[in-house]
């Protein structure tokens, strides 16, 4: 009796070990990817031929959503409904007083490690389905490790290589009802190299966004 007494204590022994080590081992869920903002709403619009433009798109504050966000990580995804390769100079961040114009902050933006990406849209990879206005291809950037706040405003600015032919025939996804938080314009210049204490430059505006959809957590 002893003996069996003795063999159950030490499996029970051996159970309260085994189960926190099993727990470690176990993956950690992947925390899904919620909106920051209230991104593009319905069908794309359709806006091509952007060889030497600055796409700015404005995120901001009032229209951030207070989510737990633990990463602290903010992901742009910009949209696409034409062409074969895009070919990127520049992504930059710009970070201003909620309200106001003057840069704080510039933070650089990038896919793939770069700033200066070029994307194959006819790659099945990045694209499974050819870029249209019925099915825009929808491009992940890499994660900034920046949470946005609600009392400051961010200006994403794309600029296209200029020159480029491969350019003049990418389109951008323009939303065809302005249900969003975000807006945007564009210049025909590099608007990239902004720095802190300039002012956001003004353009052509529609309201719009050109190419960004939306803004998440992951």
């Amino acid at each position: 009796m002893k003996t069996l007494h003795k063999f159950a204590l030490l499996m029970l022994m051996a159970s309260a070990i085994l189960i926190p080590a099993l727990a470690q081992d176990a993956p950690q869920a992947a925390a899904k990817p919620l909106n920051l903002v209230r991104g593009i709403v319905g069908p794309a619009g359709f806006n091509t031929s952007w060889s030497g433009f600055s796409a700015l798109s404005l995120i901001g504050g009032a229209g951030v959503i207070p989510v737990t966000n633990k990463a602290n990580t903010t992901v742009f995804y910009l949209g696409f409904t034409a062409g074969a390769t895009a070919d990127i100079s520049n992504m930059v961040l710009y970070t201003t007083p909620r309200s106001r114009l003057n840069i704080t902050a510039v933070t650089p933006v990038k896919l793939g490690g770069v700033s200066n990406p070029s994307i194959a849209l006819s790659h099945a990879a990045v694209c499974p389905v050819q870029p249209s206005q019925a099915n825009p291809c929808i491009v992940r950037l890499d994660p900034l490790t920046l949470p946005l706040s609600p009392l400051s405003d961010y200006y994403l600015v794309v600029f296209f290589t200029a020159n480029d032919s491969n350019n003049s025939t990418v389109g951008a996804t323009s939303p065809t009802f302005q249900q969003s938080s975000l807006s945007g314009w564009f210049i025909g210049s590099d608007q990239t190299h902004l720095t802190v204490g300039q002012p956001i430059p003004s353009g052509n505006n529609g309201s719009s966004p050109n190419f960004l959809m939306f803004v998440m957590t992951n």
